[in-house]
């Protein structure tokens, strides 16, 4: 039977469409198509099988269907009763009581355990909560099926509130209503194909206004005639009599679908037929093969010289599947692909050619994921004006020719593998680099001339700093910070556990206004910040920087760190995060992961970051123990914990201070870039500064 997708069909070609042609409505009509519910119905595309009812409930492997419109029937002496058929997977239970007088509850509820929900204990009138039968209640195995059954037991209505399921559906105790399920997964029933001929179908040559049609549209009669596009008539002398295009699904040679489209873009199909792409044939044994979205552009193709081309039968879906990809015997949206998986294994190329929209393609990718992507291109439809493209290959072919759309295949592009790049695909970041437009290109200065051909700071890279201690370390970074700030207004972001929030207040305002912020011992030879200084250096605090501090006594581990920080970017714009120092955060690995393999793996994960959000990070790391230390700078490799420190970083520094007074001023640092990775923005060296006590300043030396 011929069944409309969409609603009662409108007429394709009446006396005004078809030219003033007067002949038309002489034709022989055929029984007009029924229209389908927009829902899924569980029977409509199996044989209706009479069963009898037993008086004992049904086992889930007993699988019964009706023939007959109704459960029960007069008998007449004339006509002989009818021979019950049962339809039983265990052959134990051969024997089956027959009974007419069941209520409706009785039937509703046997009906109902062929689609596996078991509603025995169910009362008829309110809502019941029961294990959904398609997700089987997910992990928690929720009762998350409501079913409600109509007080006088003649209907059911069903829903799962899973998110991830959404099972809904109806059903009626008897015959002359419809019962509709939103999905059958997980309920094997074997569907019976039917065979069709041209002429069962009556589908006939297309007449001269279909050609008309078809010749707008550049395609020609020898390309029609080559894909045995026809055409059906179908109405009623009283409705007027209606032309639908008949597109034939054959397999060599065979007819084995057929598949109608009025002038309205309106589709059917011809139900319980198997589901293959349209012009199978045309890539038998075919090393390129191109997919379209439409039995249209493969007609399009083959004018521009391509007929190793293919229609998917069904159309686009709105958008890729989240979830994972279904077995082949339960991917239905895409039987058509394993119904002829023989064809496309043995093809190297295969170019998806679907339409530009968002569905489209939703659908290449949808294919490109079963099929595989490493053997996968895609093309690019032309611009159609300023804002957009041509959607398909049928509207190339209209606008632009047969040329154009034969460029547009033969220029068609790798379809991108996640994670597989070509240069390519960074020509404009590259150019970029080049005319320094992206920003940082050479990295930000420290403030400090000696550093300035040693060390410059880039977002995105990470920094290991370390020095024996008091060595000042994380002064050191608090005035690269303050001189960043300065210069170019970065913002930052604190995870300093060494320091209490009040003295690192302290240290970062005496740096900003130079002032100490006490006016005794270290301060009491200068002049004190006064509170107007004191207010503005808050405000510039306030508006700086941001602190990363665990509100009790627990030890922050790294990804809780890392996943503030990217609060902090994304909230205020941080350009840098220092994490000060590494032995203060938690360090909990699994008992067969050495410290090791746990360093490098939480290097990793700080590079990422700093990467992803192109955001610097300084990290401190403390030397561990020098048993026969002479007074000089560490080695990176002296870092306590693991010589990764020294491999995964972008930027290796020591600081060091002078403490011995014959060696020279107590007050100079030494800053040892010890590693560089980028040689644009610095290289290995040392250069010295002088530290103010008073302010905790860093100054170049004269």
């Amino acid at each position: 039977m011929l069944v409309p997708s969409n609603g009662t069909l409108h007429k394709l070609f009446s006396s005004n469409n078809f030219m003033g042609s007067k002949n038309l409505l002489k034709y022989k009509s055929f029984t007009t198509p029924t229209v389908p519910s927009s829902r899924t119905h569980l029977f409509h595309s199996y044989r209706l099988l009479f069963f009898t009812l037993p008086p004992k409930p049904l086992s889930n492997s007993v699988l019964c269907s009706l023939r007959t419109s109704a459960l029960s029937y007069t008998s007449h002496s004339s006509i002989p009763r009818p021979v019950s058929e049962v339809c039983i997977e265990n052959p134990v239970e051969n024997h089956v009581e027959t009974s007419f007088d069941l209520t409706p509850l009785e039937v509703l509820k046997r009906k109902m355990l062929v689609v596996g929900i078991n509603c025995t204990d169910c009362t008829p009138g309110q809502y019941n909560h029961l294990i959904c039968p398609m997700c089987k209640g997910g992990e928690s195995v929720e009762k998350s099926l409501s079913l409600f059954i109509n007080q006088n037991g003649e209907s059911a209505s069903w829903m799962c509130f899973r998110g991830k399921c959404g099972w809904k559906g109806h059903m009626r105790a008897s015959a002359d209503g419809k019962s509709s399920y939103g999905s059958l997964k997980g309920i094997d029933m074997v569907k019976q194909v039917k065979e069709i001929t041209e002429e069962n179908l009556e589908l006939e040559s297309p007449c001269r206004e279909l050609l008309g049609y078809f010749a707008e549209r550049m395609i020609s009669e020898e390309t029609l005639r080559r894909n045995s596009v026809l055409q059906r008539r179908y109405g009623d002398q009283v409705t007027l009599l209606q032309i639908a295009i008949a597109f034939t699904y054959k397999r060599d040679g065979k007819l084995v679908s057929c598949k109608y489209r009025d002038i309205n873009k309106r589709f059917w199909q011809e139900r319980d037929t198997e589901k293959i792409f349209y012009g199978l044939d045309d890539i038998k044994d075919q090393s390129d093969i191109i997919i379209v979205e439409g039995e249209m552009d493969k007609l399009a193709m083959e004018e521009a010289g391509f007929r190793n081309c293919v229609s998917v039968p069904d159309g686009a879906p709105a958008s890729v599947s989240t979830k994972d990809l279904p077995p082949e015997q339960k991917d239905t949206k895409y039987q058509y692909l394993w119904n002829c998986k023989e064809y496309l294994e043995k093809a190297s190329r295969i170019i998806l050619a679907t339409d530009g929209d968002p569905p489209g393609q939703a659908l290449a990718e949808e294919l490109a994921r079963r099929i595989g992507r490493e053997r996968c291109w895609r093309v690019t439809w032309p611009k159609k004006n300023e804002h957009s493209n041509f959607k398909d290959a049928n509207e190339v072919l209209m606008f632009l020719g047969p040329d154009v759309l034969k460029e547009v295949i033969e220029n068609a592009e790798l379809y991108p593998i996640r994670g597989l790049f070509n240069f390519r695909n960074y020509f404009d970041e590259i150019d970029a680099y080049y005319h320094q437009t992206l920003g940082y290109e050479l990295g930000v200065s420290t403030g400090w001339r000696a550093l300035n051909e040693l060390y410059n700071v880039v977002p995105g890279e990470l920094t290991i700093v370390t020095g024996v201690p008091n060595s000042g370390k994380s002064e050191w970074i608090d005035a690269l910070l303050c001189n960043i700030n300065k210069s170019e207004g970065w913002r930052f972001a604190l995870c300093s556990m060494e320091n209490k929030v009040r003295e690192h207040a302290r240290k970062l305002l005496e740096k900003h206004i130079r002032k100490p912020f006490f006016d005794m011992r270290y301060g009491e030879s200068v002049e004190r910040m006064s509170v107007k200084e004191l207010e503005q250096g808050k405000q510039w605090l306030s508006d700086t920087f941001y602190l990363i501090r665990c509100e009790n006594d627990s030890l922050p581990s790294i990804k809780w760190v890392l996943e503030l920080a990217k609060f902090a970017v994304l909230r205020h714009g941080v350009r840098g995060l220092v994490i000060d120092p590494y032995n203060e955060l938690d360090h909990q690995r699994p008992i067969s992961q050495t410290e090791t393999e746990y360093v490098s793996q939480m290097l990793t994960m700080v590079k990422r970051f700093a990467q992803h959000h192109s955001c610097h990070v300084w990290f401190v790391a403390h030397p561990r123990q020098l048993h026969h230390w002479v007074g000089g700078p560490p080695n990176l490799y002296d870092i306590s914990g693991s010589a990764h420190f020294i491999n995964k970083c972008d930027n290796g520094i020591v600081i060091h201070r002078n403490r011995d007074p014959d060696a020279g001023p107590i007050d100079q640092v030494q800053v040892c870039v010890r590693k560089v990775r980028n040689k644009v923005v610095g290289t290995i060296g040392e250069a010295f500064l002088s530290y103010n006590r008073v302010t905790g300043e860093f100054k170049d030396i004269n």
